[in-house]
């Protein structure tokens, strides 16, 4: 029997997950979490056999909580389940110590095939994205400035192009306005843009829109 616990802050999908979850004769659910604080909490009390992770949720999130948890539970198996279809993200969750990546759009038994394998010490990598994700790790030359985004910076960016304004990043990062407005100065230096619709543009060019 795989125990699991499901961190992401839609109850929705928790919902549905738990659903499919429960006709599996070899899955059980054991705990759920919201933020990454519930996560830590929940693995302070027990540690399941594999750990089923969104990573855009408020508070500590994203390749911040993957090293929070490899930290104190390193043979703990993650699997990141995502909305996010580019290879730069999974890049990063994956070498923040993530064991696999599947996009929320791929099919049920394809979630299921990569919970069995990363639950028996596998990795897993959505066939959509394995293919481009060596491809860009062969090819040398320069790296588009984004790369360059620290794991915060480039939330901010993604929030900012979804058409968020520094109220509403706050809110749901969980940080101050001025932190958001200091990301957001960053990032824009390092892409050498001059406002939203330009970084906009960017994005739609390097295939950075979810």
């Amino acid at each position: 029997m795989i125990r699991l616990v499901i961190a992401d802050d839609h109850a929705i999908v928790r919902s549905g997950l738990k659903q499919v979850f429960s006709l599996a004769p070899d899955l059980a659910v054991v705990g759920e979490a919201v933020n990454g604080n519930e996560v830590l909490a929940f693995l302070r009390q027990q540690v399941p056999d594999l750990l089923l992770l969104d990573i855009n949720m408020p508070g500590l999130s994203g390749p911040d909580l993957i090293t929070r948890v490899r930290a104190h539970w390193a043979d703990l198996p993650i699997l990141v389940l995502s909305m996010h279809n580019e290879v730069q993200v999974a890049a990063r969750v994956l070498k923040a110590g993530a064991n696999g990546y599947v996009t929320k759009d791929s099919e049920m038994d394809v979630l299921l095939g990569a919970i069995r394998r990363v639950a028996g010490g596998g990795k897993f990598i959505a066939p959509e994205l394995a293919e481009k994700l060596v491809f860009d790790m062969s090819i040398a030359g320069e790296k588009p400035a984004h790369m360059s985004l620290s794991d915060r910076e480039l939330e901010v960016f993604r929030l900012l192009v979804a058409g968020k304004g520094i109220n509403d990043i706050a809110g749901q990062l969980c940080i101050s306005n001025k932190t958001v407005s200091t990301y957001k100065t960053r990032l824009m230096e390092k892409l050498n843009l001059s406002g939203v619709a330009e970084l906009t543009r960017y994005a739609m060019q390097h295939g950075l829109l979810s």
